[in-house]
């Protein structure tokens, strides 16, 4: 028997056009129990004609839908111990409560637009962009961009390095995977090295061979917060 999901959704925050797409989102990951979408209901929203969705009103002071949200998620954990979240939203303010789920050792899939921040895309188990997918873009030498997956690897050789040595490439591909269900095939790049590489600002590589280690550049991550 599948595990029960329950789906939460800032309704304030995102169209009712992900519907769909967002029940697709948590079926892959068990049974969707709880469905609701929160808002100011007394407004002619679409959200009131999605299916399966379960309407909250959250009234219409500011972040009402936001608060609402995130005492219902805590409730359904400790209350029904559903064990499986579905956040979606755009709203950065949402990490907060991704990460507290994920202290009660529940999994969490946040799902956002574009525009999602980096904190809210990396505070749960995996993210799921909405709409169309923008173009993988590669970050030329000397630049300090870099996408919420840098940010993902950055904490993950982060959290196996001693004293700056870094992480194996082996274990770096073995546990991006486990942690966070990235199979690196499916970029452009095709392998972990050549990612790697095609961000010499943001990190460091080892020749290759078997005990080939990853670096993070502190300074390319220095814009994040």
């Amino acid at each position: 028997m599948s595990e029960p999901v329950a789906v939460l959704v800032d309704g304030d925050n995102l169209n009712a056009k992900y519907a769909g797409a967002i029940l697709a989102i948590a079926r892959k990951h068990g049974t969707p129990t709880v469905i609701r979408t929160y808002l100011d209901a007394q407004r002619n929203d679409a959200w009131h004609e999605a299916p399966a969705f379960r309407v909250i009103h959250a009234g219409t002071g500011k972040n009402a839908a936001d608060l609402l949200l995130a005492l219902d998620a805590m409730e359904i954990l400790l209350t029904q111990h559903i064990m499986n979240f579905v956040i979606a939203s755009s709203d950065g303010d949402f990490a907060h409560l991704a990460q507290r789920l994920r202290e009660h050792q529940a999994k969490v899939i946040t799902a956002g637009e574009a525009k999602a921040p980096a904190p809210f895309r990396a505070s749960g188990h995996h993210f799921v962009e909405l709409g169309p997918r923008p173009t993988v873009q590669l970050v030329e030498p000397g630049t300090k961009s870099h996408t919420d997956l840098d940010l993902r690897i950055r904490s993950m050789i982060a959290a196996h390095s001693t004293g700056g040595k870094g992480m194996r490439m082996t274990d770096l591909a073995r546990e991006m995977h486990r942690k966070h269900g990235i199979k690196i095939s499916s970029s452009p790049e095709k392998t972990w090295r050549a990612y790697l590489l095609a961000r010499p600002a943001l990190f460091e590589l080892d020749p290759r061979g078997p005990e080939a280690m990853a670096r993070f550049r502190p300074e390319g991550f220095a814009a994040v917060a």
